[in-house]
């Protein structure tokens, strides 16, 4: 084999000692194809003897590593119900590992005599146990952490790696040949200054130390220097992009024009002090020459609306028109709705745009839209449509963003010239999210709600007691309100969903509320009918409405005061938050009611969180924790950030001081060309080259 020292980290995996033609291959199907991505290819643990607690020194609900042998597992049966226990020894003491769900793959991971690392939260039931703990199968070497050395990495590793000899032991030895490499291949790229300002360890040093650190302190001074360059560089996109959206120079709208003061006054309500706050933003932005880049939280029933309204009343009073872009269509009526009864009395021209539309209203509603007669716009991705032609956009609403791809929002800002944008959600979004997946924007909260809205009392039920929640349903409707029962839709099974909400609404109108006037909503029902059945619903005729998730953020009837959610455990909690949102929005109290049917430890904190709290941003944090970033956001939406090593759920503090270390220097130089910055650059177009389309840079 060659002399390969100083031949770069791009040198094809093959040639570091130990790997070879066959390995390679099989590497390659993890993506392992240059020296490089064999150094970054980090442990997705570290066994370390310091964490690692003896079975006799474990106490009730301490979080803990245990290392020990399988001495027996088995199924058992408790109330119908399977699950799988298996019994670990480290020559201490005995503990119980349980897995209510996976039993039958659980019981093929784990062979009588394996040496196991278990990592969870110690739970008391007839001894020590631990439910459905983490785990890591020990090679003989990496079982015993006290004599093998201080820190003992755990790598991510297959069949197909295992077959060639790559496991643990096999890992090691080859990266440990991997980063030789690194002595004529430096990789650092931040200057000392920013090293020392951030107490950041040389790049080199934490790459050695993230595999094979002597002790815990050195690990730890590795893991944070690596997760800080990836928030850096993604906060540094940030960055570029918010630059790239202030240097853009959009309409000074210096008037407020007639109509904000003429609708302000006909309210019949104070607007909350976070209300006036979050127009006083707006205006500043729209005062500007700066195009506006705002995202707009506030929690459900929290006022975002009117917010909207008061601002596209002081871009109409500036000349200019507005566009309302809503992810459903039963939300897109509902907006149309609610803009339109305020505009129309100040004059204000609002029409709707939808995708099932006879064509002659289409064709007028597009005509006044090019000739500037309609002032409003609301609608769905219909507004993107090509034949829909702006005769001046000014100011662009867009509701619920992360339900549209990144296309569809460029699309609509194209059919202006650098309109104001401003992102409304009712996701209330962790900071760590924010300043992430949002931080190229400025950000607005309403956090506080109207003075009348009442927190909704919220309840937990299993199947037994259903008799009494029907009951309660009824004694709501003879006092004349309504009531909504929301069944899970989610998209893998949506079939076998929709029988069930289809099943469970004719066992209810036959057997539960038989002289009541129960309805239908799904998201396969014709539009035409989706609208009468909403129009009867908002009018009382229908008395309770029987309706798949799917429809979540359609619903807004005030006289609604019970929601039944059945399968609670399905649902996510900020969806349960907002569905629980959708009732009690007027003068009476809300109630919602979570029937349980299949009991799991990830279920029961769920709904535990839903049952203590009512604020959405607390909510939105213990959701971030228990589902992580990828399910909060949906995958499809976000799935163009892959970390190695980051983790938005933990690195709060990381993330803001990479934010601020990547805004100072793109403030600073903000093409990267000064001399300090070039390495930074380099790695920026090296590794991030794939998200440059998310911003006007070069």
């Amino acid at each position: 084999m060659p002399e390969l020292r100083g031949k770069g980290l791009d040198t094809p995996v093959q040639w570091v000692k130990g790997v070879g033609p066959k390995r390679s291959v099989v590497l390659a199907t993890e993506g392992v194809v240059a020296v490089r991505d064999l150094i970054y290819y980090f442990p997705r643990r570290h066994l370390d003897r310091t964490t690692v607690t003896l079975i006799r020194d474990l106490e009730k609900d301490m979080p803990a590593t245990v290392v020990g042998k399988v001495e027996a597992g088995g199924f058992r049966i408790s109330k119908r119900r399977k699950y799988y226990q298996m019994i670990v020894n480290d020559s201490t003491g005995f503990l119980t590992c349980t897995w209510f769900n996976g039993a039958d793959y659980i019981k093929k991971v784990f062979s009588v005599g394996d040496k196991v690392a278990f990592h969870g939260k110690i739970d008391f039931f007839k001894g020590l146990q631990m439910i459905h703990p983490e785990y890591d199968i020990l090679t003989d070497e990496e079982s015993d952490p006290l004599h093998t050395g201080a820190v003992i990495p755990l790598y991510p590793s297959t069949q197909a790696l295992k077959s060639v000899g790559l496991d643990g032991r096999g890992f090691r030895r080859i990266i440990n040949s991997a980063l030789d490499f690194l002595e004529d291949n430096r990789e650092e790229f931040f200057d000392e200054e920013l090293l020392t300002g951030q107490g950041l360890i040389q790049l080199d040093d934490a790459l050695r130390f993230i595999h094979f650190a002597p002790d815990s302190d050195r690990l730890s001074q590795a893991m944070r220097r690596l997760k800080f360059d990836e928030h850096f560089f993604l906060q540094l996109l940030m960055a570029l992009r918010k630059i790239g959206i202030t240097e853009s120079k959009g309409r000074v709208m210096s008037k407020v024009g007639p109509y904000l003061k003429l609708i302000y006054e006909q309210l019949d309500f104070e607007l909350t002090q976070a209300q006036k706050r979050v127009l006083k933003e707006i205006r500043q932005d729209m005062g500007s020459p700066k195009v506006m880049n705002r995202l707009l939280q506030g929690d459900v029933g929290s006022g975002k609306t009117i917010v909207a309204i008061l601002a596209a009343a002081i871009v109409v009073g500036n000349d200019a028109q507005v566009a309302v872009m809503a992810p459903t269509e039963i939300l897109a009526h509902q907006h149309y709705g609610v803009f339109e009864s305020y505009l129309k009395k100040v004059q204000i021209t609002t029409a709707l745009l939808v995708g099932k539309q006879r064509s002659s209203e289409r064709k007028k509603i597009l005509e006044g839209i090019a000739e500037g007669r309609v002032q409003v716009v609301v609608g769905t991705h219909a507004i993107i449509q090509e034949d829909v032609r702006f005769k001046d956009l000014g100011f662009v609403v867009i509701d619920e963003q992360q339900r549209f791809g990144v296309m569809q929002r460029g699309k609509l800002l194209e059919k202006g010239f650098n309109p104001d944008v401003l992102i409304m959600t009712a996701t209330p979004i962790p900071r760590t999210l924010a300043i992430t997946y949002h931080g190229d924007m400025d950000i607005s909260l309403l956090d506080e709600m109207p003075k009348d809205r009442q927190p909704p009392m919220t309840r937990k039920v299993n199947e037994d007691t259903l008799k009494k929640v029907y009951s309660f349903m009824c004694d709501q409707v003879e006092k004349g309100r309504q009531c909504i029962i929301v069944y899970p839709l989610i998209e893998e099974s949506e079939k076998s969903d929709l029988e069930a909400a289809e099943a469970g609404f004719e066992y209810l109108s036959a057997k539960i509320f038989p002289k009541l006037k129960l309805a239908l909503l799904h998201g396969r029902i014709k539009k035409e009918e989706k609208d009468e059945i909403m129009d009867r619903f908002s009018a009382n005729e229908i008395q309770i409405l029987v309706a798949t998730s799917v429809v979540e953020v359609g619903i807004d009837v005030p006289n609604a005061t019970v929601m039944l959610i059945e399968n609670a455990e399905r649902f996510g909690l900020t969806q349960l938050h907002q569905l629980r949102g959708r009732i009690g929005r007027g003068s009476e109290k809300g109630y919602c009611i979570l029937v349980e049917r299949k009991i799991t430890e990830t279920s029961r904190r769920r709904l535990d969180v839903i049952l203590r709290i009512n604020d959405g941003f607390e909510i939105s944090d213990e959701d971030l924790k228990l589902r992580g970033p990828g399910e909060f956001y949906g995958t499809k939406q976000h799935g163009y950030l892959k970390w190695k090593i980051a983790d938005l759920v933990k690195d709060g503090s990381i993330i803001r001081e990479a934010r601020k270390a990547a805004f100072d220097v793109i403030e600073e130089d903000p093409h990267l060309t000064l001399a300090g910055h070039e390495k930074i650059r380099k790695r920026f177009m090296r590794d991030y080259q794939h998200m440059l389309p998310m911003v006007n840079v070069s």
